[in-house]
């Protein structure tokens, strides 16, 4: 079964290092986007903006920089570089279709995990700089 150690920790490892390259990414142009864009952000906030209105132009490029690297892998498997789980396979005798699906099968989880933890990752980073009465709190992103 796949949850056996010999299985679980693999793909968990591949899942998790993904991903974790994702929300790294994600927050780091979110926090970015919101500094440099702080005069538009509180020109929209002051105007009678909510706070989703002021921050969503930065979420997005946060949540598209986050995605970039999956994307990128997932553009050129097979065809430029061949990853370690399929190679491994072929070479202790798998069918190379049957190693290619498992890959399939792979990606689409690394993919699925890096979008739903860069989103979640972005948007708690925006619930932790803007109030809820729609305040962006700059002073959090300002290092002490």
């Amino acid at each position: 079964p796949w949850y056996e150690p010999q299985y679980a920790i693999p793909i968990l490892g591949m899942i998790l290092g993904n991903t974790l390259t994702g929300v790294s990414l994600g927050i780091e142009r979110m926090t970015q986007e919101l500094t440099s864009g702080r005069n538009t952000i509180e020109m929209i906030l002051a105007l009678g903006g909510s706070r989703w209105e002021a921050a969503q132009e930065a979420i997005r490029q946060a949540v598209r920089a986050g995605m970039i690297p999956t994307l990128n892998q997932m553009t050129v498997v097979g065809i430029v570089s061949l990853p370690g789980m399929m190679t491994g396979q072929v070479l202790a005798g798998e069918s190379p279709v049957d190693a290619v699906r498992y890959q399939i099968v792979i990606m689409f989880l690394i993919a699925a995990s890096s979008a739903l933890g860069t989103v979640g990752a972005v948007l708690l980073t925006y619930r932790r700089l803007f109030s809820s009465s729609h305040r962006f709190l700059r002073d959090r992103l300002e290092e002490r």
